[in-house]
C-alpha cells in the first residue's frame, strides 16, 4: 500500500467518524462511536477513532466531556463557548451559557495574574423525564 492509498483511507475513515458524530445523540464514548461505525459496516479501527476524536476536539469541532471517574465522552456541538447540563441517568445534555461563570473565571484568573485562560464546566443533575420516572 502506498502513501497516497493510506492517506485516502484515513480521509474516508475520518469522514466516517465525523458522520457518525453528526448522527449520534448526546455524548458518546470512543468505544460507543466505534460500535456505531461497525454497525454501519465501516471498517475503522478504534485507534483511528481515538486519534480522529482528538483531532476534532483540538480543532474545536466537537466537545469533550470528562465526567468524574469516567472515560472521555464526545459530541458534535454548536459553535461558540458554552457549558453543559447533563443528566446523570440518561446522559441527555443541554447546552447552556453562563455569563456569570465567564465573569468569575476572568476575575479569578486576573487576581492571580493568569492570562490566556480557558475553562470547561459541566453541571450534572437529573433531567425532567428521568425525574418523572422516579
Amino acid at each position: 500500500m502506498n502513501a497516497e492509498t493510506t492517506a485516502q483511507r484515513n480521509t474516508k475513515q475520518r469522514s466516517a467518524v465525523s458522520a457518525v458524530l453528526d448522527d449520534a445523540k448526546g455524548f458518546n464514548s470512543a468505544q460507543d462511536l466505534h460500535a456505531m461505525l461497525r454497525e454501519r459496516g465501516e471498517r475503522v479501527g478504534l485507534t483511528t477513532v481515538y486519534r480522529t476524536l482528538q483531532g476534532l476536539a483540538d480543532a474545536g469541532e466537537i466537545d469533550v466531556m470528562r465526567p468524574p471517574g469516567g472515560e472521555h465522552l464526545y459530541r458534535r456541538c454548536s459553535q461558540g463557548h458554552h457549558h453543559h447540563l447533563v443528566c446523570r441517568s440518561c446522559g441527555r445534555a443541554v447546552e447552556v451559557e453562563g455569563p456569570a461563570v465567564e465573569s468569575w473565571a476572568d476575575r479569578v484568573a486576573a487576581q492571580h495574574g493568569y492570562v490566556d485562560v480557558s475553562h470547561t464546566m459541566e453541571i450534572f443533575g437529573t433531567c425532567p423525564d428521568c425525574a418523572a420516572k422516579r
